[in-house]
């Protein structure tokens, strides 16, 4: 979860209404507005998490005319005044009743079973309220590191938070700032949801909700660096990466990002330059965007402002990003592929899969002293029968129970609030004895009694209910900026309504001065994976809602914040990207065509922008749900037995890009480099913003190019094999002269089997494993070079030597070259991998494995005999070539062929000219078969050198394997031209290693050195 900073004000929030004076009146209740006691403070606070003296003097106050409607909530339900110490920390109270109350109460109640309320307070030390924590001193066990500074715990005693298991030293206890889980959703600033990959083993790596080690398979997020168990992604806050505006709060200055704890375990603070990182406990926190790595304490003292550190020109500031995509997916808005997997305890066999819930994840034997419980949360539960388990004394009174209850759904309210209640005799008919029964957490129950700690008697499931209340206090945000308060709390009757709240928090918020028909309430469902937005009728009753929602889950009222938003009228525009099209038709059959096939609605559909030949359009939708319709239908819709393919592509604000910025767009290929691919795609989705990032299996290089078609400079950055290479110079090639930067310079991240142009660039002989983030510096710090493009025309119109035999040949078509284009024996063994992989694609994972077979195919060719310069003729210049008797013709751009060979070689010839990648001419080689290559590839020899030149005219007599930058297929006999491409393409070459200074730090993404993360799996 995010540290307490995201729910500070705005610094451009400003008092209203009152003086802002700097000091702590003492109150700690978490999250609610109060009236201080202290005359010297004369006003009521709206600001969650101890704003009081937690916000080093940035408050925002209410003067005393409007404590009508502001209420202190605990006063409001008759709770006594809490003593306080000079501290502003509420010190327990000594009574049992009191002391059974864990949470909305001053430190948690007594552990079930472990002795009378008196006897267990006193054991308790509260911590900070500002954050949340319901501490308790405890006695360890094992080895246990502190939370906060990630020392160890001398000693045998320690203090444990029963909510969240934050384990701190005494002395550090005061200093906590990081929020409790159960009270982290009040503290997010703008919700926004997680997009969480496929499970995987994460070593190292902590839980951000229980904060304990991943042990099990578990998940993270594709955007940010949250960690979870399965079993915890309902709590987890909606606190993601907020990448682009979407039009309901946008902010205009973008903050810190703080995430805490999975930091290197040599991370140093950015303050104090002490270590912050460590490996044994959730510890630390790291700007998302900056890389900024400091202590939690530490980080109060830091600019809130972020600045994107070392990668800020390269990366799209979200502020101009524009995506309207209302219920769209945030896997649907970033393109990633959605998880097939099942959510842990959402299958249909009717027992939860997740680990038990509560202090303990282990079921004890039903013959110990102690017995497991299925406890819901509401109806929903209970109809998809998800449930939580918890551990408890058999003789536990029943608020005891109820306290544990409340604690395996991270619920922070007043236990007196709520109730247990046993399902009802068709869900579990065995448990006659307690039809019915109803426990309310008050009740102080005998041992061995019919509530839930009954030995006897005890129901296995049982379900927490909010305890109906005749009023309520409802905390009400505003949806815009510069307002000075983060929320106002206003006392909900039987007789408020959506209108009536408008009414009463607008004079609050400062907007007394409008007229509430211009202004809406809008309930917001904070959900770990999604955010859902409801505008509420003037006319709705918010209390019915409030337990409507209560019935339904806890869980779910705790994660629904309430929003006074202005009624705007927003025009609704979704940019649809649909590919799979046949190619060559015009914007009109298109959209004829797309209409007969998903039925679109011609006021509100319209094409865009047309790429026709690569059989793709841009639809411009007008309305939201006719949006989500046809993006539904268009994924399972072919045209011409073809899949469409449909994305949602953001809207890149050009004119508020920076001066200096320089965005990388990056393509990256999943398949390439064994599988590395992936991994790669979720690091740069984390280090730039997500919106750059395009997955070329899903709708190829064009999308990314339409999405920066208005970007005046930007780079490329192409992860894959050359082949890959090819594929996007290509589409740049197309793209050209629709784009605003003509010439973007194109870094190639080396993934395939030889990476021959990689090698040439420096950029190595294949990925094995480097920091993404040294990789993007590098780009930043490559030079630009030159490169020649070629055109290869293939036209098998005139090779039919009867009339016959010309309808059976293949069209003529245009080929793009990089690096060199084979005929004969190396096109041969290129062809057979390539049908080696299309066969089992599951076993070329390896680039070891994929030389092996090129071994393996070669050794089956040794005995071939040498006659394709009787089947092939060659005009140079318009002038006839006498090939000598050789197997494989190579025509090569650059200096590097079959994984770093020097085919042309380093002797000096004076008929030829020494050969450059940006020269305009290609140099001819010829190769005398398998055993000549095999010497090439050792440097013993080098290939025969034919011809060098600008045009080439190539006959072939015969069918023959042809490959163009590692892609092989059969070509019909007949004519190839090759000939130069027009511009020259535009690559960065890295530039030369330097030596390291000794002492340089390398724990700080924002000075510009990378950091290594470790391995994430």
């Amino acid at each position: 979860m995010q540290t307490p900073t995201i729910a500070d004000p705005d610094p451009h929030d400003v008092p209203i209404g009152g003086e802002d004076r700097g000091r702590a009146c003492g109150y700690s209740g978490y999250g609610k507005a109060h009236a201080c006691e202290d005359t010297a403070h004369p006003a009521v606070h709206a600001w969650p998490a101890g704003a009081c003296g937690g916000m080093q003097g940035r408050r925002a106050l209410v003067p005393d005319p409007t404590l009508g409607p502001l209420v202190c909530a605990a006063r409001s339900q008759g709770f006594p005044a809490q003593p306080r110490t000079p501290g502003g920390i509420r010190v327990s109270p000594s009574s049992p009743e009191l002391g059974g109350r864990g949470r909305a109460r001053p430190g948690p109640g007594p552990e079930p079973g472990s002795g009378s309320g008196p006897e267990r307070a006193s054991a308790r030390t509260p911590g900070p309220a500002a954050s949340g924590h319901s501490f308790r001193k405890v006695t360890l066990t094992k080895p246990t590191f502190c939370h906060l500074c990630s020392d160890f715990i001398w000693g045998l005693a320690g203090f444990l938070c029963d909510v969240c298991n934050f384990t701190s030293h005494e002395k550090c206890l005061k200093h906590v700032k990081t929020p409790c889980a159960g009270v982290a959703p009040s503290l997010v600033r703008v919700p926004v949801a997680h997009c969480f990959g496929p499970r995987g083993l994460y070593k190292r790596k902590f839980c951000s909700v229980c904060r304990k080690a991943l042990e099990a398979p578990a998940l993270r997020c594709e955007v940010c660096e949250l960690h979870v168990h399965p079993d915890c992604v309902p709590f987890a806050c909606s606190d993601c990466r907020q990448c682009h505006l979407d039009g309901h709060r946008d902010h205009d200055a973008h903050h810190h990002h703080w995430r805490e704890g999975n930091l290197p375990s040599g991370a140093r603070c950015e303050v104090c330059r002490k270590t912050c990182g460590s490996s044994d406990v959730l510890a630390g926190v790291r700007c998302e965007w900056c890389g900024l790595q400091a202590h939690s304490v530490c980080s109060a003292a830091l600019a809130p402002e972020c600045t994107f550190g070392r990668l800020r020109t390269m990366v799209l500031p979200p502020a101009c990003v524009r995506l309207l995509s209302r219920n769209f997916s945030k896997m649907h808005c970033f393109r990633i592929s959605e998880n097939s997997a099942p959510e842990t305890g959402e299958g249909d066999d009717g027992v939860d899969g997740s680990t038990p819930a509560g202090l303990s994840r282990e079921v004890l034997a039903p013959e110990s002293s102690k017995q497991t419980l299925k406890i819901f949360d509401g109806n929903d539960a209970l109809q998809r029968n998800h449930f939580r388990v918890i551990t408890a004394p058999r003789l536990a009174r029943s608020e005891e129970v109820l306290e544990l209850a409340l604690r395996a759904y991270y619920v922070t309210e007043d236990p007196r609030d709520f109730e247990l209640q046993a399902l009802p005799p068709p869900v579990h008919a065995a448990d006659t004895g307690a039809r019915g029964k109803t426990r309310a957490s008050g009740s102080a129950e005998e041992e061995g009694g019919g509530g839930p700690g009954s030995r006897e008697a005890s129901p296995e499931a049982w379900i927490v209910r909010a305890v109906p209340h005749t009023q309520e206090v409802l905390k009400i945000y505003p949806a815009w900026l510069k307002v000075g308060v983060a929320y106002v709390s206003i006392r909900v009757t039987p007789q408020s309504t959506a209108g009536t709240m408008v009414l009463e928090a607008l004079p609050l918020l400062g907007r007394q001065a409008e007229g509430p028909e211009s202004f809406q309430l809008v309930e917001v469902l904070m959900g770990s994976r999604q955010v859902q937005r409801t505008v509420l009728e003037d006319e709705e009753p918010v209390l019915a809602r409030l337990r409507d929602i209560r019935q339904t889950s806890l869980r779910q009222m705790t994660q629904t914040r309430f929003y006074v938003a202005e009624r705007r009228v927003v025009a609704p525009r979704v940019s649809l990207y649909v590919a799979g099209l046949p190619p060559g038709l015009s914007a009109q059959e298109y959209g004829i065509l797309l209409d007969e096939a998903v039925a679109t609605k011609a006021g509100l559909v319209s094409v865009s922008h047309v790429y026709s030949s690569q059989g793709a359009v841009v639809l411009d939708v007008a309305c939201f749900a006719e949006a989500e319709r046809l993006y539904m239908l268009l994924r399972d819709t072919a045209v011409h037995g073809r899949p469409l393919t449909a994305l949602v592509l953001p809207d890149v604000l050009h004119t508020k890009l920076p001066p200096d910025s320089c965005p990388l767009l990056v393509f990256v290929n999943p398949r390439s480099g064994g599988l590395k691919g992936r991994d790669l795609l979720c690091s740069f989705r984390k280090l730039l913003n997500p919106h750059q990032v395009f997955e070329l299996t899903n709708g190829g290089p064009l999308p990314g190019f339409h999405v920066f078609s208005q970007v005046p400079c930007f780079r490329v950055l192409v992860c894959g094999g050359d082949g890959t290479v090819g594929w996007v110079l290509a589409a740049l090639e197309e793209m050209r002269h629709r784009l605003a930067c003509p010439e973007p310079s194109v870094a190639i991240l080396p993934l395939g089997t030889g990476n021959d142009l990689g090698r040439v660039l420096r950029w190595g002989a294949g990925y094995s494993g480097e920091d993404p983030l040294s990789v993007l510096v590098s780009v930043d710090e490559a030079d630009a070079v030159l490169m020649d493009r070629w055109t290869i025309l293939l036209d098998a119109h005139e090779a039919g030597s009867a009339e016959n035999s010309v309808a059976d040949v293949e069209p003529p078509k245009i080929v793009q070259m990089s690096n060199y284009c084979g005929i004969g024996i190396d096109a041969e063994l290129s062809l057979d991998f390539h049908q080696a992989r299309e066969e089992e694609p599951g076993k070329f994972t390896s680039r070891f494995h994929n030389k092996g077979v090129y071994v393996r195919v070669g050794l089956q060719k040794m005995s071939r005999a040498r006659g394709l310069h009787k089947e092939v003729r060659l005009q140079v210049e318009q002038q006839e070539v006498e090939l000598p008797s050789i197997e494989g013709l190579i025509f090569i751009n650059i200096p590097s062929w079959g994984s770093g060979a020097d085919l042309w070689g380093s002797d000096s010839d004076s008929r030829f000219e020494k050969p450059r990648m940006d020269d305009g001419l290609l140099e001819v080689v010829g190769v005398t078969g398998v055993m000549h290559m095999g010497q090439v590839q050792g440097g013993l020899r080098s290939g025969i050198r034919i011809a060098q030149g600008s045009y080439f005219r190539v006959t072939l007599l015969k069918a023959m394997p042809v490959q163009v930058d590692g892609e092989p297929w059969v070509q019909a006999p007949g004519h190839m031209i090759i000939s130069a491409a027009g511009p020259k393409a535009h690559m960065l070459r890295k530039t030369k290693q330097k030596p390291r200074k000794a002492g340089t730090p390398k724990d700080a993404r924002a000075d510009g050195v990378p950091v290594s993360e470790g391995d994430p799996k």
